[in-house]
This record gives C-alpha cells, sequence and structure tokens, in this order.
C-alpha cells in the first residue's frame, strides 16, 4: 500500500454545494472527461444532503433524482470518507442544501510527484485560491498600480 500511495499524485477534496438539492448534472460529463482523459482519477464521491435540523447524511445515488443519470459513478467510493468528513462537509453547507464531496487524485502530477520523492523532497504545504478572492486581488493591483511608463508602455 504504501510503494502504491509513492506513486500517486497529488489528492484533493472539492465540496460542491447545490442550493435546494437542484442538480442540473451539467458538470458531470466533464467530470467525466478528466477521468478518462487520464488528468484525475476519482478516489472518492459522496453525495450528502444537510437537513433544516443540521444533520448530515449520505445520499444513494438514486435519491438525487432522475433527471441526472448518476450509474457511471456506482463504485466510486475508496472508503477513504468516513462520517466525521461528511459532517465537516455538512459544515460548509445552508441547511435544505445537498453536495457532492469529490476526492480526487491529479493523476497529470504524479510523475512530477514521482521525480520529486525520490530526490527527496516533499510537500509541505498546499492550498488553493478562491477565484473570487484571486480576482479581488487582480482588481485591486490593476487600481492602486500606476500604468508603465517608459519605452515599455505602448
Amino acid at each position: 500500500m504504501t510503494e502504491d500511495l509513492q506513486e500517486m499524485g497529488p489528492v484533493d477534496y472539492l465540496i460542491v454545494e447545490f442550493p435546494g438539492n437542484r442538480m442540473t448534472g451539467e458538470g458531470f460529463p466533464l467530470l467525466i472527461d478528466l477521468v478518462e482523459r487520464g488528468i484525475i482519477r476519482i478516489i472518492d464521491l459522496v453525495f450528502v444532503r444537510k437537513d433544516t435540523d443540521g444533520s448530515v447524511a449520505a445520499l444513494e445515488l438514486r435519491e438525487i433524482g432522475d433527471e441526472i443519470d448518476l450509474t457511471v459513478f456506482e463504485g466510486a467510493s475508496s472508503g477513504v470518507l468516513d462520517q466525521s468528513d461528511l459532517d465537516e462537509a455538512g459544515a460548509a453547507l445552508e441547511p435544505g442544501n445537498s453536495a457532492a464531496v469529490l476526492v480526487y487524485e491529479n493523476v497529470w502530477a504524479a510523475p512530477l510527484a514521482r521525480a520529486l520523492r525520490r530526490g527527496g523532497a516533499q510537500m509541505v504545504a498546499s492550498g488553493r485560491i478562491p477565484v473570487p478572492a484571486l480576482l479581488a486581488s487582480l482588481d485591486a493591483t490593476e487600481t492602486t498600480t500606476p500604468p508603465p511608463s517608459g519605452p515599455v508602455a505602448a
């Protein structure tokens, strides 16, 4: 098992909230495409619902609705996620909403990760910058940075 882990790329997770438990399914073909192209590997995909009393429960694929065919995701569970993980994901949700909790390996980065590990390197931190925060930062930079002058400016 440890040898298999040494071969893996970085592993991330996403919690995608669906207000009012409404899933259109629009993103699922794109997720399948990422898997088929070998960009990611789904380790776990669990759907949860947060009830109005604050309790969080896993949903069976058949409970999600007839308008979306999610059978392709049946069996996409390694068991990595337990109830405490689902409760933590639920803390990010508004009552009455549902979410997909996705744990995935970045297969595209596995060769780089293996090479770095062979060289003795190790990941000591990682994170994500939310797109709205990045856009706000870029907007702030544009409004406070004077335009370039001199021979570079056009």
